[in-house]
């Protein structure tokens, strides 16, 4: 007689492994070893696919992993309709990866900061109305003012992210921290900048 699908091992049938849906199921229920096994699946082909695009390892490195640090905060927008898990991973890696090359390209020799007083981050042209530089200029200065609200690290964080468009590894190494005290400097003054625009 045939076995059943579970694997038989020292006569006892194992449970079979959970389908990608069922851990993005388990993910939006805050299940962190369903985020575990799923990136025991995908990071290979993840950061792959982000290394393809960027060429670089580090950065591939860093854009893979927040790929899954977004799965386990948008599992609850993922729509079976739309694809299988795996395509909506592979989307939002590609996605995650262009933004970042895009980002490179943006922040080449590019030097400034918001703390130095002879910036003025006035984009507009000539033929910009005195109500558009007014709103520009006043938005800037509610920038500069919530920044001075942040600690040393956090503005300096925000600022390398920001403004000189560094990547969170680029930063790590500039700074000699862990990625995770970047990440977390990052998210806290961005967080405490909400607050204090709102």
């Amino acid at each position: 007689m045939a076995s059943s699908p579970a694997t038989v091992v020292s006569g006892q049938a194992s449970s079979p492994a959970p389908t990608d849906l069922e851990l993005i199921e388990r993910i939006r229920q805050g299940d962190q070893a369903a985020l575990d096994l799923l990136y025991g699946r995908y990071s290979s082909p993840v950061y792959s696919l982000v290394w393809k695009v960027l060429q670089n390892s580090e950065e591939a490195e860093d854009v893979a992993l927040d790929v899954f640090w977004q799965v386990w905060r948008q599992a609850d927008r993922y729509d079976p309709a739309r694809g299988a898990p795996p395509a909506w991973i592979f989307t939002l890696a590609r996605s995650r990866a262009i933004d970042r090359l895009r980002a490179r390209s943006r922040r080449e020799d590019r030097t400034i900061s918001i703390d130095d007083p002879n910036v003025y981050f006035d984009p507009l042209d000539e033929n910009a109305t005195p109500d558009q530089v007014v709103s520009f200029r006043q938005s800037r200065d509610a920038v500069r003012a919530a920044m001075s609200k942040l600690s040393d690290a956090q503005r300096e964080a925000v600022d390398l992210a920001f403004l000189k468009g560094m990547t969170h590894v680029e930063i790590a190494e500039r700074l000699g921290q862990p990625l995770g005290t970047v990440k977390t400097r990052i998210r806290q003054g961005l967080i405490r900048l909400r607050k204090h625009l709102d």
